[in-house]
């Protein structure tokens, strides 16, 4: 199937680098599904998502429904007489009425190695969980949360002081080249999809600020983790005094500290070193309200923590 007539549904930077390299590769979708325009900046004004930016630059239909399960929009969709849809991060529930409308089905760019991490936050949990390893997954879509059978992986290794930024930004060129490399083989059933092991399931779920709170009773090794994966949203953080809220952007372990955790122990030019449940934590990049992302270096200045307790 050379020109498959496809529709591709996805939102944001993710689904983009596979909405480009299928357009790239000469794969034009016949219609886009995206997520509608949302509040954003400072002024809250409306604004379209990357993909739907993309399409229109390039003169492709594009479709914003609030939801899949209005009969109008399940009709359009029918109306397009679609070979297969491609989704990847696209944010709205495919309903079985919609899966079914493909002939040849629903195929999800998915950013994990699964059965491992399937949800709504994968990268952020690889990196959580200390994974050496990880990558992405062409799956037939099913009714279920990322259970369906997996046509084809491709995985790379987690740098050590990697953010979920930069490990996004790698995974979601992977899934594009992985996409365009295996969906003519797909459609034209020369893969057999294999079944996930239920087994060694496991979830990432949505992302909520809180969880970038960084915890001093928790160990070093953790927190720096956390900072990792919560580097570029919603951003780790902690509070000085109880009420002013900085953000951490770049943090690395360090050996053991005698001290309350909590306690910075050091401040300056190298870092600032806070105590922590088990070893310490060396704050490298930071961030005051209001303020732009500095070293510690400079951040040392602006504030001095010598001596206080983080919360």
């Amino acid at each position: 199937m050379k020109n498959p007539r496809m529709i591709f549904a996805g939102t944001p930077d993710f689904a983009l680098a596979s909405l480009s390299a299928l357009v790239e590769g000469g794969i034009v979708p016949v219609a886009v599904l995206t997520q509608p325009d949302r509040p954003a900046g400072r002024g809250k004004r409306l604004t379209a998502s990357p993909v739907k930016r993309f399409a229109t630059e390039q003169g492709i239909p594009v479709m914003q429904p609030s939801t899949l399960r209005d009969a109008g929009i399940v009709s359009k969709l029918q109306a397009l007489e679609a070979d297969v849809m491609v989704v990847a991060a696209y944010g709205l529930i495919l309903p079985q009425n919609v899966l079914d409308i493909p002939e040849r089905g629903c195929i999800n760019v998915h950013a994990s190695l699964l059965p491992r991490w399937r949800g709504a936050a994968p990268i952020q949990a690889a990196i959580l969980a200390g994974d050496e390893t990880t990558g992405v997954c062409l799956m037939a879509m099913t009714a279920g949360l990322d259970c369906g059978p997996v046509f084809a992986s491709a995985s790379l290794a987690i740098g050590a002081d990697e953010t979920a930024g930069e490990l996004h930004d790698r995974l979601a060129k992977l899934g594009g080249e992985l996409l365009v490399a295996k969906l003519g083989d797909i459609l034209e059933k020369k893969i057999t999809p294999l079944s996930q092991d239920e087994s060694a399931a496991s979830y990432a779920g949505k992302i909520h600020t809180q969880d970038a709170r960084l915890d001093w009773s928790q160990s070093a090794v953790d927190l720096a983790r956390r900072v990792r994966a919560y580097n570029p949203v919603p951003g780790a953080f902690f509070f000085v005094d109880g009420s002013l809220r900085v953000k951490c952007w770049r943090a690395a372990g360090i050996t053991a500290i005698d001290a309350v955790p909590g306690t910075v122990v050091a401040s300056g030019p190298e870092g600032i070193d806070v105590a922590c449940g088990s070893g310490g934590l060396r704050l490298l990049e930071l961030q005051l309200p209001g303020k732009r992302r500095v070293a510690a270096r400079e951040f040392v200045n602006q504030l001095d923590l010598a001596g206080r307790e983080l919360s």
